[in-house]
């Protein structure tokens, strides 16, 4: 049977790298940033044929490569969001009598280009996924994007750490749109909701006699939503995140 450890450690260094990376990319001079998402775009065209290609055949390889593939895709919208390409229509602070509906019909508009970037890639990779016999790429992005459509309702209705530094200058107004508080209703939701899917996966995964690219694309898959479940816990306890991705936070050129 094909270890865990392998899959497991790669996941979780690679989910390091690409965010503290990213983190990186976006500190340089905003002289910069149109070379660097026209760089990235590049690579977004490769990821999706990466992920064709990859998704034929179910092979350790290619698991290995769907989830890589899926990932860099999902870090084209990260990287266009950071940078300030794909936000929303609104671009100003939340005004402070803002409050239920309203505040939430703005805090929409600030991020709704990017939720409709979102969208269209979720859509892109189904296409590419049609008849796929290796589906790790899919579901990489599945998890992917419904864990952040949690963290950032979570972050709506309220959380103790709100991580704004992971925020550029130029993206400083969206603060205004969080809300800091100790809990609210919809993470213990998020947390049951995710443990109902993510026991199942590491069970699945350790089943004698499943094959190697079973055992490695659900393994790549439960340390992925494991690691969502981790960033929703670290919204809610006093744990300073930054520190994981020191190398990422250098000054902004």
């Amino acid at each position: 049977m094909t270890s865990v450890w392998l899959p497991l450690l790669f996941t979780i260094f690679v989910w390091w790298f690409s965010t503290g990376f990213i983190l990186w990319l976006d500190r340089f001079s905003p002289h910069y940033f149109k070379t660097i998402m026209f760089l990235s775009t590049i690579v977004l065209l490769l990821a999706f044929l990466g992920l064709y290609h990859s998704s034929r055949t179910n092979t350790v390889t290619n698991a290995y490569c769907a989830f890589s593939c899926a990932l860099l895709i999902w870090g084209w919208q990260e990287l266009g969001f950071l940078l300030g390409y794909v936000t929303g229509s609104r671009k100003t602070p939340c005004p402070e009598n803002a409050k239920g509906w309203l505040r939430a019909k703005y805090a929409f508009q600030a991020v709704n280009h990017h939720e409709l970037a979102l969208i269209v890639l979720l859509l892109i990779v189904v296409v590419i996924s049609l008849d796929a016999k290796n589906m790790t790429g899919l579901w990489t992005f599945l998890i992917l994007w419904l864990m952040r459509q949690s963290a950032k309702l979570n972050i709506f209705f309220g959380v103790l750490n709100l991580n704004e530094n992971f925020l550029p200058t130029h993206l400083k107004y969206l603060q205004t749109y969080f809300r800091r508080a100790p809990m609210n209703y919809l993470m213990p939701v998020s947390l049951v909701g995710s443990m109902l899917f993510v026991v199942p996966l590491w069970t699945d995964a350790t089943i004698v006699g499943l094959s190697s690219p079973e055992v490695v694309s659900k393994t790549i898959l439960a340390t992925l939503l494991s690691l969502a479940i981790l960033e929703h816990l670290l919204l809610v306890i006093p744990f300073q995140v930054e520190f994981l991705w020191k190398w990422g936070f250098r000054q902004e050129g």
